[in-house]
């Protein structure tokens, strides 16, 4: 699942409320469910960004030249 700007809210929202009055069992089993979806989203991302890396030197010239125009054209 998707991380959502709602989720990272009620996450620190949690955070907040159990370093000040303290979160009842319902809230504690939310807050466990949240952070495991959290780091879940989280691992996703890395791993998704990790299998995307290519080395230069397994690209011919072409591939790096290509690679090359695509990232200059998004700047």
């Amino acid at each position: 699942m998707a991380i959502t700007q709602e989720m990272i809210q009620r996450i620190n929202e949690l955070a907040a409320k159990k370093k000040t009055v303290g979160l009842t069992d319902e809230e504690l089993v939310e807050q466990k469910a949240l952070y495991k979806e959290y780091l879940a989203g989280i691992r996703g991302q890395v791993r998704q960004r990790l299998e995307s890396v290519r080395y230069v030197e397994d690209m011919t010239e072409e591939e790096l030249k290509e690679e090359l125009e695509i990232r200059i054209k998004k700047v």
